[in-house]
């Protein structure tokens, strides 16, 4: 990729911030992006309540050390999914785009694509994206809006020339 990417990661999951289950999924999200030459910046685990996500999530995206926030798990349809609120809490646009590609995507291997309701946006300059928990689904949906990351980023950095 072009255009450096510098990550957050945050993964918002009672059972992984209690130590009750292991945060596979966010260290597959962590791979993935080393993978394409990203700088993760920060790791982070919340619960799944909405506020300390929203507050997390602000803090990230207004910093000016990065431009790929990512967390995951709590898109479904459980009472504890809070994950879609938190983000809309928080973003200033929406980039409906890639959370319908990651859906339509997945939904070609697997129905539960359906009762994803993650969301992605912008603040400060910074790409949002919502995955889903499972570390099969963080990898299907990561490489679906890998081949624009770096054009995302770069138009969100002001380079508009095409």
């Amino acid at each position: 990729m072009s255009t450096l990417i510098r990550a957050v990661v945050i993964t918002s999951s009672d059972a992984c911030l209690s130590g009750e289950r292991e945060d596979t999924s966010g260290e597959t999200l962590v791979q993935l992006l080393t993978e394409v030459g990203a700088e993760i910046v920060a790791k982070e685990i919340v619960n799944d309540d909405p506020e300390p996500l929203a507050h997390k999530l602000r803090a990230y995206a207004d910093l000016k050390a990065r431009q790929f926030d990512r967390d995951h798990r709590g898109t479904g349809f459980g009472p504890r999914d809070n994950t879609p609120e938190a983000t809309l809490q928080v973003i200033r646009r929406e980039a409906p785009g890639l959370a319908e590609a990651m859906r339509m995507g997945t939904l070609k291997n697997t129905p539960m694509a359906m009762i994803s309701r993650g969301v992605c946006g912008i603040r400060s300059g910074a790409l949002i994206v919502n995955l889903p928990g499972s570390p099969k689904a963080v990898r299907e949906s990561f490489e679906i809006i890998r081949p624009v990351l770096s054009h995302a980023l770069a138009l969100l950095e002001g380079n508009t020339s095409h």
